[in-house]
């Protein structure tokens, strides 16, 4: 007890020359969120695996990484967990208690206990989430900078329709130009603005302090994820990022020898994606009155022809964990290449569209000025 944990683990870094913009992205920002988000657990069981397989006991290894942890709550949360064993509760007990564990990581924890692998699962776990936060993180790269772009451009747009616009408008009121009809769609949306925009960023600014009440509520998931998945290419990409969590959790779960039918049931509370949780739901239903995985899954349009194909030849060789993780590892690749199209692609669309927008709202400036000249002449 008298180490630092530290010392005890060497990090892995997949870029270990990155700056500070790389750094921050590895960062689980918390606003309004969980104190112990995927982020802290992917820490958590790489930690407590390590911990383990050095041949540290599981109350001692938890002592350990209580006292690395520098929050307060933290430091509580862990000292909970170790009073629960110190009372004579398994682990698997000790997480079931907790809010913060899914069902998935209950069972698994579980399931390691009662066949003496904890330690491998637990491992397991932390690669589980390290691999998610790895998606996330990809995603987050992809559309960063295309959003910064976005709003930097939307900033010059509102910016000219709020104080250029109303010049050239002045001018052609004082010399009475008969205005051309874009001209006056534009000088009435910069109206719009300049009376109502206030209400506009209200409204906007509300909505993001009410993000974390809405994301409770099911009508509001249903609809985001529905609305994603309908946007050409971003939709396919989301659909990949989830299929290649699920993928990865099927795997884990029957390398544990968990049966297909409670493997869906958990991976199906933990990962929050509609569009996903219905399709399982619909497969859980097709498996219980006695269909086949693959033909059950065949019916969700939200999994591939290859992912089918690849279940039905898993289910007629028995080699379910295998199959799956090379589904997963398919997934995986696919969301690395679709992310690294699509932040090569959203820059300059977001420049050309933004640049339409610019460029009509300079022509129905100019068009009038021809018969100003004509006027003045």
């Amino acid at each position: 007890m008298g180490f630092k944990l530290e010392q005890t683990i060497e990090r892995k870094s997949s870029n270990p020359t990155g700056g500070n913009l790389s750094n921050l992205l590895k960062k689980e920002i918390i606003l309004f969120g969980k104190t112990f988000g995927n982020r802290r657990k992917e820490d958590f069981y790489s930690e407590l695996g390590v911990l383990l397989k050095a041949g540290i006991n599981l109350k001692e290894a938890l002592s350990l990484i209580q006292e690395n942890q520098k929050k307060e709550k933290l430091k509580i949360f862990f000292g909970e967990m170790v009073d629960g064993l110190v009372a004579g509760k398994s682990f698997f007990e000790v997480l079931h208690g907790k809010a913060e564990f899914t069902e998935y990581e209950y069972y698994s924890v579980k399931i390691g206990e009662e066949t003496g692998t904890l330690s491998n699962i637990v491992e397991e776990l932390g690669k589980f989430y390290e691999r998610k936060n790895e998606q996330r993180r990809g995603l987050l790269n992809a559309l960063t900078y295309p959003i910064i772009i976005m709003c930097t451009a939307v900033l010059v747009v509102v910016f000219m329709l709020r104080m250029v616009v109303p010049m050239f408008d002045d001018i052609f009121r004082q010399n009475g130009v008969d205005l051309p009809p874009i001209t006056k769609m534009i000088i009435s949306i910069s109206n719009f603005i300049r009376d109502y925009g206030w209400l506009v960023l209200l409204f906007i600014g509300t909505l993001l302090v009410l993000r974390k009440t809405f994301s409770k509520k099911e009508w509001y998931k249903q609809g985001i994820d529905k609305m994603l998945l309908k946007i050409p290419y971003i939709g396919s990409f989301i659909s990949s990022v989830y299929l290649a969590q699920f993928t990865q959790a099927v795997a884990l779960l029957t390398s544990s020898k968990v049966p297909m039918l409670h493997s869906i049931q958990m991976v199906k509370e933990m990962i929050d994606f509609y569009p996903l949780n219905i399709a399982l739901v619909d497969v859980e239903k097709g498996v219980l009155a006695g269909r086949s995985l693959n033909a059950s899954m065949a019916d969700s349009k939200i999994f591939d022809n290859k992912m089918v194909s690849l279940v039905k030849v898993a289910e007629e060789t028995n080699q379910t964990e295998y199959i799956f993780e090379r589904l997963n590892q398919q997934y995986a690749i696919e969301v690395q290449q679709k992310s690294k199209l699509l932040s090569t692609l959203m820059e300059p669309l977001i420049i050309v569209v933004i640049g339409i927008f610019v460029g009509v709202i300079l022509i129905s400036m100019y068009l009038p000025m021809f018969k100003l000249s004509s006027v003045v002449g």
